[in-house]
């Protein structure tokens, strides 16, 4: 999606600007949080709730799919889209704001210069690192919303206010240190990768 939106978004020499950049990351949050990221995550976050209760009620994955959807229907699964949609979408924006700035500092005047996957992969964990500080309260708020416990809430505004009045504003960054080692190693492995597949794509076809 994001290869699809800065394709219609680069300038006549091929350049993508940083705020250009962040949009094109916007875009490409939004649409995977509403396609893919929200059900999965909805199901992941109650069923690891289940499991973690004192008596679990899903016998598996798969039943606890099931019961979901018999009980609540397909909106089960999306329940926090708001929050995903802001949380994926920051997220997205975030990394790919950074990734295009430093991509732009590294190459100059230069849009084709080529990089080493190691400086990509350095960059990489910098956008990472940016998008955990950047938009963790958001996950937070997301987990609470997915939650078996999710009835508490009224809406994603109602979550983070009871978050801030009963636990205080470090609630918000609860787990930032173990995702901020697994995120950065994560984007920067995933950049890596996805700049080598789009050079693999433009032996075949242009893609930029």
């Amino acid at each position: 999606m994001f290869e699809f939106l800065s394709n219609h978004m680069r300038d006549a020499q091929g350049r993508l600007d940083s705020t250009r950049g962040l949009l094109c990351g916007l875009g490409a949050g939004v649409a995977e949080a509403v396609v893919v990221v929200c059900p999965m995550e909805t199901i992941k976050v109650k069923f690891i709730h289940d499991q973690t209760s004192s008596n679990p009620k899903y016998r598996g994955f798969f039943h606890g799919v099931r019961e979901i959807v018999r009980e609540q229907g397909l909106k089960g699964t999306y329940q926090g889209l708001t929050a995903t949609v802001l949380k994926q979408g920051s997220n997205q924006a975030i990394r790919f704001f950074v990734m295009t700035s430093l991509r732009n500092w590294y190459r100059g005047d230069n849009p084709n210069k080529p990089m080493n996957p190691l400086i990509t992969g350095v960059f990489g964990a910098i956008a990472g690192a940016a998008s955990v500080f950047g938009n963790t309260p958001l996950d937070v708020i997301k987990t609470r919303m997915q939650g078996l416990e999710a009835h508490k809430y009224r809406n994603t505004w109602d979550c983070g206010l009871q978050i801030l009045r009963n636990e205080g504003l470090k609630a918000f960054y609860k787990g930032t240190v173990p995702r901020l080692g697994r995120v950065c190693l994560d984007v920067a492995i995933v950049f890596i990768i996805y700049d080598e597949v789009v050079k693999l794509l433009n032996k075949v076809w242009k893609t930029d």
